[in-house]
Parts: C-alpha cells; sequence; structure tokens
C-alpha cells in the first residue's frame, strides 16, 4: 500500500474523531433526550466551542473530496513518489490540527492549517497531471 493511501485510511480517523468529538459536545450541550429530538433551534441551545466543533466537521466534511480524488489520480496515474507521499501526509497533520485549531478558537493559525492542508492537495494534483 502506497503512502497516500495510508494518508486516505488516516483521514477516515480524523473525521471519526471530528463527528465524535462533535457530538460529545452536542450531548453536553443539550443532552441525550435533546438530540433524540427534532433539535429545533438547537444553535439557540449550543456553547461556541460545540457551534465551532460542528463548524469545524462541516469544513473537513466539504474538504475531504477534494483529497479523496487527489489520491486517486496519483494512483490511477501511478504518480506515486517521495512528493505526493509528503503532500498527503502534511494534509493529514494539517487536517489532525485543523479540528483543536476550529474548537479552540487559533486565530490566525485555523486559517495558515487548513492553507497548507489545500496546497498540499493541489500540488498532488498538479503531480498526478503534469
Amino acid at each position: 500500500m502506497t503512502a497516500e493511501l495510508y494518508a486516505l485510511a488516516a483521514t477516515v480517523l480524523i473525521h471519526l474523531a471530528a463527528v465524535f468529538w462533535s457530538q460529545r459536545s452536542l450531548e453536553a450541550d443539550i443532552g441525550k433526550d435533546g438530540n433524540l429530538g427534532t433539535r429545533e433551534n438547537l444553535d439557540a441551545q449550543l456553547s461556541e466551542r460545540t457551534k465551532r466543533l460542528r463548524r469545524a466537521l462541516s469544513n473537513h466534511t466539504e474538504n475531504i473530496g477534494l483529497f479523496i480524488i487527489a489520491v486517486v489520480l496519483v494512483q490511477f496515474t501511478g504518480s506515486n513518489g517521495w512528493l505526493t507521499g509528503l503532500c498527503a501526509w502534511i494534509y493529514v497533520i494539517a487536517r489532525a490540527l485543523y479540528l483543536p485549531a476550529y474548537a479552540f478558537a487559533w486565530v490566525p493559525w485555523r486559517s495558515a492549517i487548513f492553507a497548507l492542508g489545500l496546497l498540499a492537495t493541489l500540488v498532488m494534483v498538479l503531480a498526478a497531471v503534469f
């Protein structure tokens, strides 16, 4: 298995951690019964940290597709190498840091961490295409 595929597998773990952390925070704010309900007027009941965790999860969900595409392109084109492997793991590390950066409002570091992960993904795509 290639470094890029291992990084993709690690990204699954980060995604699960984001879901779990967000859900635990949500339940801490509204309780299990509230979580089982309709969740109407939910934002009014949530702490700022829970709101940030939910936005971080949403951002992760929106951006994981780009990374999956990058890994698929690298795999299918046989462009695997030290650069794409390094970029894949930079993405994983950036996404792992992004969650606490968003949750704990690390400004401006959250944006820098996001940009690093996005740049690593774009380099992988470019390596596959050119």
